[in-house]
């Protein structure tokens, strides 16, 4: 069973010993890093012509990849970013598919290595409807790290849909989601999230 045939909470729920909890803000406190100005230039060239363009495959390559791209300058290259990569985890757990993105603090660009912290789900609709598949998918980057011996602090996930960006946090057995949704608009508040919790995670 792949990740996209998890649609709803429950799905996720019934499936794996997990407690969600979206009551609060996560991320009140982190700081903004400002964008830099090439990666300016880039959203105010690229927003407008993808929300025209209005498709999930616009949003991905002219909003989202960009951003993500830009959290790898600012943490030097450090780290390692993959674009719609399979990241089969357990078959028997349904835990398999593809990822639209998944960032790992492993300078190794080849291939996918502990420990992962952060994937993200890509939506042309709803961001709701995502939740389930980027709970799944941060259900298998803990398992994939702990079977690798790699520790972090916490799996953040994200559903965007380049335009809205809505953050998750996976603790142990807990899923938090963040009360506060985040605009491309605010894009240096989204960059800080993203920057912080891959810092906040252990070194491999």
């Amino acid at each position: 069973m792949p990740y996209s045939n998890f649609k709803t909470i429950e799905d996720v729920k019934s499936k794996f010993a997990i407690t969600i909890d979206s009551g609060g803000s996560l991320f009140g406190l982190t700081e903004e890093i400002p964008p830099s100005t090439q990666f300016a230039g880039i959203l105010e060239e690229n927003v407008d012509l993808a929300l025209n363009i209005n498709t999930g495959k616009a949003r991905s390559e002219f909003i989202i990849a960009p951003l993500l791209i830009e959290v790898r300058r600012i943490l030097d290259r450090k780290i390692s970013l993959f674009s719609g990569l399979e990241f089969n985890v357990d078959d028997e757990l349904g835990l398999n598919g593809y990822c639209d993105f998944i960032l790992s603090k492993s300078p190794d660009q080849v291939f996918i290595k502990s420990p992962v912290i952060c994937v993200v789900e890509a939506k042309n609709e709803n961001i709701r409807s995502g939740y389930a598949q980027c709970i799944a998918e941060m259900i298998a980057s803990q398992i994939f790290n702990q079977r690798n011996t790699a520790s972090c602090n916490y799996i953040l996930g994200v559903v965007t849909t380049g335009s809205n960006w809505r953050f998750l946090k996976l603790e142990n057995d807990m899923v938090s989601i963040d009360f506060n949704e985040y605009l491309i608009s605010q894009a240096g508040k989204i960059l800080g999230i993203l920057v912080e919790a891959i810092k906040e995670n252990a070194t491999p």
